[in-house]
């Protein structure tokens, strides 16, 4: 698809890409590029081959690159990746997945330019890539607040998968962030002078965005290894709660053994294996042991 960017992006037949001055955005697929190529008048070799990261590179007479764009809904699926070129005349999308050409179609109905330019247009197209993610970091946030509750609850003693989930989505977003920054930096250095001074001041503002972006996902990062720990010493307090009780249990008892064993040796001349109230005494002995050991114990806060 073939469009001109005025007041609003606009449908176009191809030859119309030379007419009035307008810049002009296409999409194609890859094999309409390579059919179609030399009417753009770009010297370049676009890579083709699958691309995997987002990224911008400097030519003689263009600007190439790729962009790969994490599905905000399955962040740790397949990325949406596309490449492009552009010159101070437009851009030119290259993509066989269709994804490039929805945004074009949602640009064309949802945004309309007082001044409309190349450097406008790309602004709007970057930032189609991260609008949704304030909400996204904000419900992945609320998770981990709810972990946390849980977490100091007791209601959770083991590492959670959904905790693991929301760190995997938050690595991934860091390195999509770090090359959206560099791509942002690329664009805003103009070095071929493609951009006009006054409109590189899009590409600051969008650069800055994501800096934020990448900011609150680096502090959530800090914070699902807060949690990690917190988790971790809920358990420690739990095991030692456990052997609170086991030395406790073992101290009261250990009196008792030593009786046991003690009278448990039978031997002959044992004056108390004759006395009629042994047996009762042994009892009352045993009973006095284990409430002084309580009561000793509770008054120490062991138990």
């Amino acid at each position: 698809m073939y469009y001109l960017i005025k007041e609003a992006l606009t449908p176009c037949d191809p030859k119309d890409i030379r007419g009035d001055g307008a810049q002009y955005a296409v999409v194609l697929t890859s094999q309409q590029w390579q059919q179609q190529r030399d009417r753009f008048d770009m010297l370049i070799d676009m890579e083709m081959d699958r691309p995997q990261e987002t990224k911008a590179v400097v030519n003689l007479d263009s600007l190439t690159g790729t962009l790969s764009i994490p599905d905000r809904g399955s962040i740790s699926g397949p990325n949406h990746n596309f490449s492009f070129a552009l010159d101070e005349k437009g851009i030119v999308l290259v993509d066989d997945s269709g994804y490039a050409e929805e945004m074009l179609q949602t640009l064309c109905r949802t945004k309309k330019w007082r001044l409309p330019s190349l450097e406008r247009f790309l602004y709007d197209l970057l930032e189609m890539t991260i609008d949704q993610d304030l909400t996204l970091l904000e419900k992945s946030e609320h998770s981990l607040n709810l972990i946390e509750e849980a977490i100091l609850r007791g209601e959770i003693e083991s590492y959670p998968r959904e905790m693991n989930d929301i760190r995997g989505d938050l690595l991934d977003l860091r390195v999509h962030y770090e090359q959206l920054i560099d791509l942002g930096q690329e664009l805003e250095e103009n070095e071929n002078g493609f951009f006009r001074e006054e409109n590189l001041r899009y590409f600051h503002m969008f650069t800055e965005r994501v800096l934020r972006l990448r900011d609150m996902v680096t502090g959530q990062r800090e914070y699902v290894m807060q949690l990690r720990d917190l988790m971790q010493s809920q358990l420690d307090v739990r095991q030692n709660r456990i052997m609170t009780v086991l030395t406790v249990i073992t101290s009261i008892f250990l009196p008792l053994t030593l009786i046991a064993g003690w009278y448990g040796m039978n031997f002959r001349y044992m004056p108390e294996l004759e006395w009629k109230y042994s047996y009762p005494a042994v009892i009352a002995v045993s009973v006095a042991i284990v409430i002084v050991c309580v009561v000793w114990f509770k008054r120490r806060k062991w138990m």
